[in-house]
């Protein structure tokens, strides 16, 4: 793992600049999700490289089934112990299960939580699915956003395409504070807490890429299925009542 980690830092370093604000804000030991955006296939890259070498954390990933069935890089894949994700499929829980006794046992488990490269035309977060809320409201664990911008540069669009190696971009990646959860911890495990845990965390994600970017996100949120965006989900009311055990 040493060996692969200083090669990413050799080759991020050469193919972009790094401008890396608040890595300590990644907890440097027990298990956490971090969530982060997804604006281009080179993107993992640029966030390991500020995970590893700035937080001095080295994640698992949740990814796509279909990553997996690639020759040299499902191998890649599964040796290094990343979560398989079988969408619409009868496994598709199996992963939010993996991903959570992963955080239990200590782990950093990272999720893409809009599913795929954004399809916002501006480049936001879109709409997000459930599994990261999911994992953290089971594990009990801190959600820590991560923002990234400048990547899409090297390896634009959702296409397999040549890199640009010539650009050079900035490779700018912030991490926020932990997503507030707690009072949802709080009240009944049900679908409304993941659907407001979800809603916080896409929030926490669109506010930071905002902070990043310095500019005003758009007042709906992308959404992949409408083609369009849609308006944003206002705050549920804060839940009560104890977390049962068997909820926990």
């Amino acid at each position: 793992m040493h060996l692969s980690v200083s090669l990413l830092g050799w080759v991020m370093r050469r193919l972009t600049r790094q401008d890396w604000r608040h890595p300590e804000r990644v907890p440097s030991h027990g298990g956490a999700v971090v969530v982060v955006n997804h604006i281009s296939n080179a993107d993992f890259l640029s966030y390991g490289h500020f995970l590893a070498w700035g937080a001095g954390r080295w994640p698992r990933f949740m990814a796509k089934a279909s990553l997996f069935d690639a020759p040299l890089l499902g191998r890649l894949l599964r040796s290094t112990g990343q979560i398989r994700v079988d969408r619409g499929s009868d496994r598709a829980g199996a992963a939010v299960h993996a991903a959570t006794e992963a955080v239990r046992r200590g782990q950093l488990v990272t999720v893409y939580p809009e599913g795929t490269i954004t399809a916002d035309p501006d480049g936001w977060p879109m709409t997000v699915r459930t599994g990261a809320a999911r994992i953290a409201l089971a594990a009990g664990c801190p959600v820590v956003p991560v923002a990234q911008w400048g990547v899409q540069e090297l390896l634009p669009g959702k296409r397999a395409t040549y890199p640009r190696l010539w650009r050079r971009p900035v490779s700018r990646v912030v991490a926020g504070q932990p997503v507030q959860l707690d009072d949802l911890r709080a009240g009944p495990a049900d679908e409304a807490a993941v659907r407001e845990a979800s809603r916080r965390i896409a929030d926490a994600l669109t506010g930071l890429l905002a902070e990043l970017r310095q500019q005003v996100p758009p007042a709906g949120r992308w959404d992949l299925a409408a083609g369009r965006r849609l308006p944003v989900d206002p705050p549920a009311d804060p839940p009560s009542g104890p977390l049962t055990e068997d909820r926990r």
